[in-house]
């Protein structure tokens, strides 16, 4: 689906919420594999192990966590 086959009144953070890994259904399943690799990248960077039994919850956490500590996939905001 492109953008354009959107109806103008639907906010677009309906289109892609974010939910709690906690609550996804398929929270305890093998993390992905782009999961894997963007998390090999990221355990490199910041030094730490990676641990092939993540599920997809853990994982998407991890990458939360390893991504404030290397500053990877964060967009600045701020107006200076």
């Amino acid at each position: 689906m492109k953008a354009d086959d959107v109806a103008p009144d639907v906010p677009p953070a309906s289109l892609n919420p974010k939910k709690d890994p906690d609550e996804w259904v398929t929270k305890d399943e093998s993390m992905t594999g782009p999961q894997r690799s963007y998390l090999q990248t990221l355990c490199r960077e910041a030094g730490e192990e990676l641990n092939e039994s993540w599920t997809k919850a853990e994982a998407s956490k991890k990458i939360d966590e390893l991504q404030q500590k290397t500053g990877r996939g964060k967009t600045s905001t701020g107006n200076s």
